[in-house]
């Protein structure tokens, strides 16, 4: 008895099977650059115009090394005399808390020192000690506003950073905040841009899982 050898239909069947897939994982590729170009066209667009005067401006942490701010934090600190000195902010928070276990000094401390060292008078700065994270850095500077009665604000940071700062606060409930975004010269900004993309996504989620947790509880 002859026995019929089925020939040529396996391939067929697993290109038909591997179809699905392969779409879903092109649309998965697209949406995630799609998201990506977003994001590096938010960093991109941020107004760099004159900004109207402001009663605080908000200098958020970066490393120091020892005791001294580090060149990048310098570059967010030196935007933040000229704001000072231009009359376009009368009040100054520095935000930061120790970045690291054996730290002389916090993030604050060391920026209200180099503030000092520039002509900032020392009764203008306000120190905010314990932030270890953007989030923190936006949430405990807005109680020191409270405290003292301020509404207005500017935010500053580098481009980068700048983006999820501004949203952090408008989802806290600033008041009309505004952010003064600067480049860095010092910093490899492919590596920051990149990092800061995954850090944004991951606050897309934490806004969600923040917002249902508030419902759940009320």
């Amino acid at each position: 008895m002859k026995v019929k050898v089925r020939r040529g239909n396996s391939a067929p069947r697993l290109a038909k099977a591997l179809r699905f897939p392969v779409k879903v994982m092109l649309m998965v590729t697209a949406i995630a650059l799609l998201w990506v170009l977003f994001i590096q066209w938010k960093m991109a667009s941020l107004p760099e115009g004159k900004l109207p005067p402001k009663e605080v401006g908000i200098v958020l942490g970066a490393a120091l090394w020892q005791t001294e701010p580090s060149p990048a934090l310098q570059e967010r600190l030196n935007r933040a005399v000229q704001l000072y000195e231009s009359g376009t902010i009368k009040h100054i928070i520095v935000s930061g808390g120790y970045d690291h276990a054996n730290a002389e000094l916090t993030e604050a401390e060391g920026m209200r020192n180099y503030l000092v060292d520039k002509g900032v008078r020392q009764s203008d700065i306000y120190l905010e000690n314990e932030a270890t994270n953007t989030y923190e850095n936006m949430l405990f500077s807005q109680k020191i506003m409270r405290s003292n009665g301020w509404t207005s604000s500017v935010i500053i940071t580098h481009r980068y950073h700048a983006v999820r700062a501004l949203d952090i606060a408008r989802f806290l409930g600033y008041e009309d905040p505004a952010v003064s975004p600067m480049d860095s010269r010092v910093l490899m900004m492919a590596w920051h841009k990149g990092r800061e993309t995954l850090a944004l996504t991951k606050w897309q989620w934490d806004k969600v899982r923040m917002v249902f947790g508030q419902q759940t509880e009320i």
